[in-house]
């Protein structure tokens, strides 16, 4: 659990609360050491991207198990569509408070801006500017 724990970058607890919550699973040898699989590194990095956006665990733990199924049925289908959908409402929202504070920044504070964020970021804000130029 501790190698799991630094290769994923959280705590040791974390990994005990997912496992008893039901998020990740472990499977245990014969000795009653628990053994994760890469499924489960893989898991834990969309857990703590999905904290990052304020989802909570038990939609969380709903995403996990749709990502794990392999015949779905079309309501379920229909309602992640539904979600997803809203999801993109709720960003195309968040972008229109954002465009007039950006389209506020001088030059320099748009530089700083921009060192501050990460890849994905800095390219949204770019793409911002382009759109309002």
């Amino acid at each position: 659990m501790g190698e799991l724990a630094n290769i994923a970058n959280v705590s040791k607890r974390t990994i005990d609360y997912y496992t008893n919550i039901g998020l990740i699973q472990a499977k245990r040898t014969k000795s009653n050491y628990r053994i994760y699989s890469e499924e489960v590194l893989s898991d834990l990095r969309f857990i703590e991207e999905c904290k990052l956006m304020h989802i909570p665990l038990d939609e969380i733990k709903r995403k996990l198990e749709l990502k794990s199924k392999t015949d779905m049925h079309t309501g379920d289908v229909e309602k992640q569509i539904d979600l997803v959908t809203k999801q993109i409402k709720q960003l195309h929202n968040e972008i229109a408070v954002l465009l007039p504070l950006i389209n506020h920044l001088d030059k320099e504070q748009m530089s700083d801006l921009s060192r501050k964020l990460n890849t994905e970021g800095s390219t949204l804000i770019k793409s911002l500017v382009s759109l309002t130029s």
